[in-house]
This record gives C-alpha cells, structure tokens and sequence, in this order.
C-alpha cells in the first residue's frame, strides 16, 4: 500500500499569495495535486497545511523544516498505519506522467529535476529523523545521499509553478493544445 503526500507547508514567497490556492484549469493548485495522488495512492494526506481537500498533518518535528519536515511527518503516519511507502509531491507541480509510480520504483527513488517527487519506503522514516535532529543540512539532497535513492530522468518533465509567470504559462501551454492538465 502507498500513502500520498502532498507537500504543502511552503511559504510561496516567489509566487506572492498562497500558491496551493492558485487555479489551474478551475481547481486549485492542492485540489489537483490531491486529486493526481488519489489515482494511484490508497490513502492521501496533506502535510503543511491545517484545511485541505484530504486529511492534514503537521511538518514533523515542526513547521518550517522544509519538505523534508512534511516527508517526515508522512512517513510517520505511513509506519502506524502500515504502508510499505510514501509517494511525495509538492503542491505546485502539475503535468505529472500516468505511470509516475511505476518510474519511481523500486522505492527510494525521486524525480532528479523536482526531487519533492519522490517515492520513499517507510524504512526511510529513520534516515530523515536523523537528518532533522543532526546539525548537518536538512536538505532533500540529505536525504538522498543518506539512502541512496535513485534519481530518475523523464523525457518531458512535469510542470514546476514557483511563480505567477509559471502558472501563466502553464495556462497558456493547456489553451494551446486544448487538453487542459
């Protein structure tokens, strides 16, 4: 069984308002990126935020130790409910490939041009632990360092939406082609 992890405990100081709300074809941001996970996870949570369309929790040990505080919360919560994995992805990606989960394993493995997509074994729970209680970086690079996941390379990489220009073109590109995404 697979949990889902939206990240969404960001700041969104490039974006200027609170990303997760932004619209993308007549849902927002987070409503999409719950709705992407649903698809292929048993169970999907938020991790950063208090209202969501799905369950929340809090980053672990607390907010503002970037994605790896909300990886390591859904990791926690995959143990106790006993899930083999977590897959990950931040709130501001769009566009993601059908068969994500199936390029990410086996676990652990991430996307190399957005590493916040990743797919995690829980097992991994205590290298992240770790990486937060030491004096070293608590970076996602931590992390894979630390567990040697698999970096994984994809033709067309899927949408990054760091600012409103970002989004703007996104918007523009699913107009062009008609699709929506």
């Amino acid at each position: 069984m697979i949990l889902g992890a939206v990240l969404a405990g960001g700041q969104s100081s490039r974006f200027g308002s609170d990303k997760a709300l932004a619209e993308l074809d007549g849902a927002s941001l987070l409503a999409r990126a719950v709705d992407s996970l649903s698809a292929w996870c048993d169970k999907v949570v938020v991790v950063g935020r208090e209202e969501a369309p799905a369950p929340t929790l809090p980053d672990w040990p607390h907010a503002g130790m970037g994605p790896l505080g909300g990886i390591a919360a859904a990791l926690h919560l995959a143990r106790d409910e006993d899930f083999e994995a977590v897959l990950t992805l931040g709130v501001d990606t769009a566009d993601l490939p059908d068969n994500l989960p199936a390029l990410l394993a086996p676990a652990p493995a991430y996307l190399a041009s957005q590493p916040v997509i990743g797919l995690w074994p829980v097992s991994t729970a205590a290298a992240v632990e770790d990486i937060l209680r030491g004096t070293g970086k608590h970076s996602l690079r931590a992390l894979i360092e630390r567990t040697g996941a698999r970096a994984v390379r994809l033709e067309r990489e899927p949408a990054n939406i760091n600012t409103q220009a970002d989004l703007a073109a996104l918007r523009d590109k699913a107009g062009e082609t008609g699709d929506g995404l």
